[in-house]
């Protein structure tokens, strides 16, 4: 069953995009009906102030056939008066004229060729005629719609001289909307392609943008994915932030902060809690002989007697367990004393090109290269420490490469230097800051939430116990390079 779309469950970027694509449409179609809208207004304002015109202009006439005429100004002689002029009335004005009595029944008419014929204008309703009697402008007019087309009747009153109605005058016209329809049409065709022009725009703008808003927060997102307390992690640095990317950044630098201080301290208890067990265990070692040996020294002072015929054989069996004990203890100290020093070099006639691979055999990460300048390099070494340095080596650099790393290497090189074998271990890690190379060979430090902290010093004494040495360069977020250099012995 598919799942129905929340727009809430949306990544930031993608409603960013969205509102902007709604808002261009949105703004676009109120552009649109507010422009149809005045398009309409101004059609009705045209036919208004048109009929209104040609109202003026044809009252204006009425009113001077009125005036030169030689027969009787009366309601009974409206047809005779205009006979012969309502015609002409009509042609030259374009429109038709229909004359009623005061009681709106239809005295004459120019109908004939106008559409407006389809209006039934035989009778005024007799609404209208209340109308225009009740109005102070003493005018009406009439709005129909009939067969989809709209027709606007102006009605008012015909006076004599003495402003008396002599009978009421209908003026219907047909509003012609060809013009205004074309325009609207002509609008559409433009505004459509505008608008696809608009749409397109906005769509490259919006991805832009919220590419642009979006692309820091993913990226201090991924960084607090791969933030771990295993390793050191990065401040993140960015300029020309803005105010709430900047707080975001100050708070995630002042969490790696903590968390480093908080991985030191860790790291640190670790170290002391696993020197507390050691002692404990070779303080329990050694306390368990000592038991007996207090026993049998208090057993033996408690009933020795010079006399016993069997006293020698005692004092024998006395010696016996206290050296025993004592052998006891002598193997305790001296697990320890071997486990916390570097076992005595057994120097044998090696190739240290070989020791070197079968060193790296152990590994099985692809990405760890091997190079010698010459198939054999013959020199004196103890060959367990060798490959015990090349291990330490290796595996620091393994541990320094970030997970997120996307293509990790790590170069180990033999040559030969003079009388000097120099072996070079180099990865594309993070690397080491400042702060700490200086720290780097000394004993019980790490920065590792495990381990003791004796891999880099040890191996640096047993380098420097063949006379040679031991160094590094290193640059942020690029890389390491440790050089062990080893006098070859003939």
């Amino acid at each position: 069953m598919a799942k129905p779309f929340n727009i809430q469950s949306t990544s930031l970027r993608v409603r960013i995009f969205i509102a902007m694509i709604f808002l261009t449409i949105t703004s676009s179609v109120l552009i649109a009906m507010v422009t149809i809208y005045q398009f309409k207004k101004e059609a009705r304002n045209y036919h208004q102030d048109r009929l209104i015109r040609k109202e003026d202009a044809v009252n204006e006439h009425l009113n001077f056939i009125l005036q030169t005429t030689d027969i009787p100004v009366t309601t009974e002689n409206l047809p005779l008066i205009f006979k012969d002029k309502i015609f002409e009335l009509s042609s030259i004005h374009n429109i038709q004229i229909n004359i009623y009595d005061l009681k709106g029944n239809l005295l004459i008419t120019s109908k004939g060729n106008f559409i407006v014929d389809k209006i039934n204008n035989e009778v005024i309703s007799p609404n209208i005629l209340k109308i225009i009697e009740t109005t102070s402008t003493k005018r009406f007019i009439d709005l129909r719609i009939i067969d989809g087309v709209t027709y606007r009747s102006a009605y008012n009153y015909i006076k004599d001289n003495q402003f008396k109605p002599l009978g009421i005058i209908s003026m219907p016209v047909a509003e012609e909307t060809s013009y205004y329809d074309a325009q609207v049409n002509s609008f559409f065709i433009l505004f459509a392609q505008i608008y696809l022009f608009i749409i397109i725009l906005a769509i490259i703008l919006a991805f832009i943008l919220s590419s642009y808003i979006t692309k820091t927060l993913q990226f201090i997102s991924e960084r607090i994915q791969k933030t771990s307390i295993n390793r050191r992690n990065e401040k993140i640095k960015v300029e020309n932030a803005s105010y709430e990317i900047e707080t975001l950044i100050n708070s995630y630098n002042q969490m790696v902060d903590k968390l480093e201080e908080s991985a030191d301290k860790l790291a640190q208890s670790q170290r002391e809690l696993a020197w507390r067990e050691m002692a404990k265990q070779v303080a329990h070692e050694i306390k368990n002989p000592l038991t007996p040996m207090k026993l049998t020294v208090q057993s033996f002072q408690r009933k020795f007697n010079p006399e016993d015929p069997k006293v020698n054989e005692k004092i024998k069996d006395f010696c016996e367990t206290m050296v025993q004990q004592i052998d006891t203890m002598s193997a305790v100290a001296s697990a320890f004393s071997n486990f916390a020093s570097m076992p005595a070099q057994q120097n044998t006639t090696l190739n240290v090109v070989k020791v070197v691979q079968l060193a790296l055999d152990i590994f099985n990460e692809d990405f760890i290269n091997f190079e010698s300048t010459e198939e054999e390099i013959i020199a004196i070494f103890d060959q367990s420490q060798i490959i015990r340095i090349i291990n330490n080596l290796v595996k620091n650099a393994i541990e320094g490469i970030p997970n997120y790393e996307p293509f990790p290497r790590i170069s180990v090189k033999v040559k030969r230097e003079g009388q000097s074998v120099l072996i070079t271990v180099s990865d594309n890690g993070s690397g080491i800051p400042e702060d700490i190379k200086e720290k780097i060979f000394e004993p019980k430090f790490t920065t590792k939430t495990s381990g003791m902290g004796l891999g880099l010093a040890m191996i640096k004494n047993m380098i420097e116990s063949y006379g040679g040495s031991i160094r590094f360069e290193s640059v942020l977020n690029k890389g390491t390079t440790f050089y062990v250099k080893l006098p070859i012995s003939n």
